[in-house]
């Protein structure tokens, strides 16, 4: 009595309806593109070490998608990287994920960002011809985007677990809170952040003229945000509430588009063709890409909230499957699993095509139903 709690919708609760028309999978396009830059699939990596290197930020750029580097990470505080997340993996197959784990991952995260070793990783990722994206965080956002900048980031990406258009701190004094309005203005390239959970965030950050808005937190098997601090949105939910706010925003600015992005519980081909048909117009990866040959996480996954020196929100899980699979076969398949998990985009372009869609913002418009 005296409270009340809407119904809300996870991805595998919602499904795509069929409607009078196919098409070849060979006539439709899943290309995505947000500002100037254009991908072939609508597919960014959640920012963590597990995933992305420069070496992983490269090859997904290669195929099509946009990797996305850490800026707060371990390639920014150590030199030897790897070995750090190669001890890091040995201890988590010891101890099966506990807390030691994550201990270790809080006191690599305390050595100082160096911006030669941020630097050299973003210049690794440039040469190679690929659009250049990093991650900061919004308490660092200001004192790290000058050097992003200078080492030549094409793309910003925004991210805490919760982020808003307005912070609220009687430590102003300490350190001023991010105006993120401002902020945004005084840059030459496009923003994307988030996230958020809600319509009204999702419009608050719209105005403050970022390209595009991260829905969710990266939530996988191994997030633990809900268990912490209690906040939870199903994503399917989620991702329709930012959708409509995108629409509303177009018609207030008069024809300003704001992407929409879903990071968190996407594994499958069948999640990423629900979000897009939710509303999104790309989907952040984050576990499925601890599978990959390669991955520097070597098969276990977190997300940066892990290393939260005071209440980490991520184990550090095992999220690969019992083989590994190269990223291209992951997105494009061929593959003999029957599960969804691997093919993810080659997944997507068969669901435009069944249910007779050219392009994802045809896709879009999709019919869906909820189970009840």
């Amino acid at each position: 009595m005296g409270r009340t709690a809407r119904r809300a919708y996870d991805l595998d609760e919602v499904h795509i309806v069929p409607s009078r028309r196919t098409r070849s999978s060979k006539d439709v396009s899943t290309a995505w593109q947000i500002d100037a830059y254009r991908f072939d699939i609508p597919m960014l990596t959640h920012p963590t070490d597990a995933i992305v290197s420069p070496a992983t930020a490269i090859r997904v750029g290669e195929l099509g998608g946009l990797g996305v580097l850490n800026a707060e990470g371990l390639w920014a505080r150590h030199a030897d990287a790897a070995e750090q997340l190669r001890r890091l993996a040995d201890l988590v197959s010891e101890e099966d994920g506990g807390s030691d784990a994550v201990r270790l991952l809080q006191e690599l995260h305390a050595a100082p960002i160096r911006v030669d070793l941020l630097n050299e990783s973003i210049r690794t990722v440039r040469e190679a011809g690929v659009t250049v994206a990093a991650r900061v965080s919004p308490q660092h956002a200001l004192e790290r985007t000058p050097d992003l900048l200078a080492a030549g980031v094409e793309l910003l990406v925004v991210q805490g677990t919760i982020i808003s258009a307005e912070h609220v701190s009687r430590d102003a004094a300490k350190r001023a809170p991010l105006n993120l309005k401002e902020f945004i203005a005084d840059l030459d390239v496009p923003v994307i952040a988030g996230g958020v959970a809600d319509y009204r965030t999702a419009m608050h950050l719209m105005r403050t003229g970022a390209a595009g808005v991260i829905v969710g937190y990266g939530a996988s098997g191994g997030t633990t945000t809900d268990d912490v601090l209690g906040i939870r949105v199903p994503m399917a939910s989620a991702i329709a509430d930012a959708a409509a706010a995108r629409r509303d925003y177009l018609d207030e600015t008069g024809g300003r588009y704001v992407h929409v992005i879903a990071d968190g519980d996407i594994r499958t081909g069948g999640d990423v063709a629900t979000a897009i048909a939710c509303g999104a117009d790309a989907v952040m990866l984050g576990d499925p890409l601890a599978s990959i040959d390669g991955a520097p996480g070597h098969g276990f996954y977190w997300t940066s909230a892990a290393a939260h020196p005071s209440l980490p929100r991520s184990l550090i899980w095992n999220a690969a499957s019992w083989t590994t699979v190269e990223m291209e076969q992951l997105f494009f398949g061929p593959t003999s699993d029957p599960s969804g998990e691997v093919n993810l985009f080659g997944a997507l372009r068969r669901a435009l095509a069944k249910t007779g869609y050219s392009d994802l913002k045809e896709f879009q418009k999709v019919g869906l139903s909820v189970q009840a």
